[in-house]
């Protein structure tokens, strides 16, 4: 059992305590930015000439050696070690010699986890961005071919209005790309260096936290040591936002479920992200969507639990916080898996847009468009209302659409309806003459879409 700590302990751990409080098995995936953090430590002691140039060459090449060997798999990480930190440290030593214990001079495993933590995260946030392009560019382009393919809009599961298909995009795309922003200011909020902030109070020795900070690519040093070393709330924050992502893709899935099934039939998922059954050979399951749909709340509990672990915790440090990294590893590799299969999936959906101009034509989406009709004849709206709804009664009763009945039947309901009333609820005029900026009309919706490539083509996370 190797530990950074023994000098005051004359005992053993028993096994299974060694065993609990282990966090090697998971930590390990920190290797990368320990080494990187450890450089940086031993190049700023150089610097302010608490070790020498040489010993910093020395630590920096036995760690990239390390490093090196174990992705090489010349070395293997083995629970013999409490946690990644020992791990580094006792190679270190055994590579290096005693320029290895100097390493650790100036630095504590507190604000070494912290500085692991934010490293690591940083990344993470840099990759749910890359995935978040991804999703909004394939929108875009899905959009820009749909214009003028119409479908039903839907409120409370009801067909309401007539839409286009990339209307309806168009809402997933503002949804991720609030998600995208959001990861840009989760970054500006994190990009703090704790380095150097000790165990919670500092150290007597003359570091360069700004030297350190600048070096890993911070804006600057943490101001408070004891907060740098005890708060979580970034990755609460990172953690939340991927709630948020994950609610909006399983929303999205939700609608693709509902689409692909037998009575809407919009959409074609492709088989490479659909399965069969056992038993019913007809069947061919949305299981992709369903799985996203369902790791959501599997993401939601992971945020769940690193709030309820951290709501009780006094200043400073408490081990409790090892148990911020299961839940954010967790939350991460499930929204990253679940991003990456949806957005290929979206990729390669076919869309039946006969059948879904059908139902928006056999939905009464036109209703309030018939309404306003009457209103430009000189109709009060609220006398327009109560006509429109009693021919859309009539209608479902004789299994039609307002545009099937003759103008004489539409005359016994008021006779202020002429000829021109079937343009005026057609499909295509229902939608085309919705010009205001955000509407479905394809006017409105090219300056969207170039507001959109506009955003697409200039978006940075700097």
């Amino acid at each position: 059992m190797a530990q950074l700590w023994g000098g005051r302990f004359t005992g053993s751990i028993n096994e299974l305590a060694w065993d609990f409080n282990a966090s090697i098995s998971f930590d390990k995936r920190f290797l990368e930015v320990d080494v990187t953090g450890s450089k940086a430590h031993a190049q700023m002691l150089a610097k302010q000439g608490i070790i020498s140039d040489d010993e910093k060459d020395a630590i920096c090449k036995g760690l990239d050696s390390i490093l090196t060997d174990v992705q090489n798999g010349q070395l293997e990480i083995t629970n013999k070690y409490e946690d990644i930190h020992s791990f580094l440290e006792a190679n270190l030593i055994e590579r290096i010699g005693d320029a290895g214990k100097k390493v650790h001079t100036g630095r504590s495993r507190n604000d070494q986890v912290a500085l692991d933590m934010r490293l690591y995260a940083k990344s993470e946030v840099i990759r749910m961005s890359e995935l978040l392009l991804n999703v909004l560019k394939v929108l875009d382009g899905m959009m820009k071919d749909n214009l003028e393919t119409y479908m039903p809009g839907f409120t409370h599961l009801q067909k309401a209005q007539p839409v286009t298909l990339a209307h309806h995009l168009g809402a997933y795309f503002e949804m991720f790309k609030r998600d995208l922003l959001r990861m840009k200011d989760i970054l500006n909020r994190m990009n703090y260096c704790p380095l150097g902030a000790g165990a919670l109070a500092g150290t007597t020795y003359p570091l360069d936290r700004e030297y350190t900070a600048e070096l890993l690519g911070f804006y600057g040093p943490t101001l408070n040591s004891m907060d740098s070393v005890s708060d979580r709330d970034y990755l609460i924050e990172f953690m939340a936002a991927l709630s948020t992502v994950m609610m909006h893709l399983s929303r999205f899935s939700e609608e693709i479920i509902i689409w692909n099934s037998n009575e809407y039939h919009f959409v074609i998922i492709d088989d490479a992200y659909s399965t069969g059954s056992s038993i019913m050979p007809q069947k061919k399951n949305p299981d992709i969507a369903e799985l996203v749909r369902g790791k959501t709340g599997r993401v939601y509990g992971d945020l769940m639990s690193l709030l309820t672990t951290m709501k009780g915790i006094p200043l400073a440090y408490n081990k409790d916080m090892q148990e911020d990294k299961e839940a954010f590893f967790d939350a991460i590799d499930n929204t990253q898996n679940c991003l990456t299969l949806f957005t290929d999936m979206l990729a390669t959906l076919k869309f039946d847009k006969a059948a879904m101009e059908k139902s928006a034509m056999l939905g009464f989406t036109n209703a309030t468009d018939a309404a306003d009709y009457l209103v430009n004849k000189g109709m009060p709206f609220r006398d327009a209302h109560s006509v429109i709804g009693r021919l859309v009664l009539h209608c479902i009763d004789k299994k039609c659409a307002i545009d099937d009945l003759s103008l004489q039947e539409l005359k016994t309901f008021s006779e202020s309806f002429e000829e021109d009333i079937y343009d005026a609820i057609s499909l295509e005029t229902c939608v085309k003459k919705r010009l205001t900026i955000g509407a479905p009309s394809p006017d409105a919706m090219k300056k969207v879409m170039s507001i959109n490539d506009e955003f697409l083509t200039s978006f940075s996370l700097s």
